[in-house]
């Protein structure tokens, strides 16, 4: 097969590997049909946050995708049969035609299914599972209540949808890039261009000077977790959900998150839900029309032209929510 590989940091070359083979119980081989980029595998390939030991392993470190089951010694997946693979960041192989993984980061989907579009219920899934936690669902919305989101990329335009589904009146997205800038606001949100405008005084202007009952970091700098923090109202929520920016220690403004007696929430580990509930959950929301994700349907690229997708990502889309790649 043919199949991705990160040779070292920041070298990504397209190379034959042998065809995977399940030998185990509970395990699937699917054929791919399309894998998507997300944000941590830019962090994996160019800044520093791959695992040693996947250097050089097939498909590595991609983690979105979808196929078709082509062999399976699991006794909930049988040949034929169209899936999401939501493999752990740090185990991911979906850069490649054939992808062998257990059954617990499989995901079945409907068979009159979008392959393509039920793609996104990977990204979507991780933002449900991360939005359930820094907002419980049955937690009161009060009248008026203001949702603020930095980056409207692919998680942040989840996250728009989720707050507006939430009951939040008015939502608040930052963006720098313009094509994004311009999705978030037709699905609703009040924009702000950054750098030119203040997210924070933009926040505050909008609330009194109160701050957001709940602002999430979808970004992924340290600037922006503080400006979160200056965003956010008192006993508000500080939802944590963009990758570190830097694998040491980073700032925080503690003073301004201690006088406002914070909730500062980290989410990680979709993947590990038992029952994979989120990434269910995801796949019959997008299955039904639920949420939006034609934003997301962007340039598709050949696997062998994935070093140039991959900076294409790397540069923030050059406009794109999101980048795939086609096998």
């Amino acid at each position: 097969m043919r199949a991705a590989t990160l040779i070292s940091p920041g070298l990504v070359e397209v190379r034959d590997f042998p065809d995977p083979v399940a030998t185990e119980p509970g395990e699937v081989v699917m054929r791919m049909h399309r894998a998507s980029i997300c944000g941590s595998d830019i962090h994996a390939i160019f800044d520093g946050f791959h695992v040693e030991a996947r250097l050089g392993m097939p498909g590595y470190p991609g983690h979105e995708g979808v196929g078709v089951v082509v062999q399976s010694t699991s006794e909930k997946f049988t040949e034929g049969q169209l899936v999401l693979t939501v493999p752990t960041g740090t185990a991911g192989s979906c850069f490649a035609e054939l992808q062998l993984l257990s059954e617990d980061f499989v995901v079945p989907l409907p068979a009159d299914g979008d392959p393509e579009r039920l793609l996104m219920a990977q990204q979507y899934g991780t933002v449900l599972y991360a939005w359930r936690s820094f907002w419980p669902e049955g937690r009161e919305v009060a009248p008026g209540s203001t949702a603020a989101i930095i980056g409207a990329g692919s998680a942040g335009l989840f996250f728009l949808q989720l707050a507006q589904r939430a009951g939040f009146e008015q939502v608040i997205v930052s963006e720098k890039e313009p094509a994004r800038a311009a999705v978030a606001r037709n699905l609703g949100a009040q924009v702000v261009q950054v750098p030119q405008e203040s997210f924070v005084g933009a926040v505050l202007e909008a609330t009194d000077g109160a701050g957001a009952e709940i602002v999430v970091e979808a970004a992924g700098y340290d600037a922006t977790r503080a400006e979160a923090i200056l965003a956010c109202a008192r006993r508000g929520t500080v939802g944590l959900f963009g990758y570190p920016e830097v694998l040491g220690d980073a700032p925080v403004p503690m003073r301004e998150a201690f006088r406002k007696a914070l909730r500062l929430q980290w989410v990680v580990g979709a993947q590990s839900e038992p029952g994979l509930v989120a990434f269910r959950d995801a796949v019959a929301d997008i299955h039904a029309g639920r949420i939006v994700v034609d934003h997301c349907l962007g340039p598709v690229m050949a696997l062998e032209e994935i070093a140039e997708a991959l900076q294409m990502a790397r540069e923030g889309g050059r406009g794109a929510v999101k980048i795939a790649v086609d096998f």
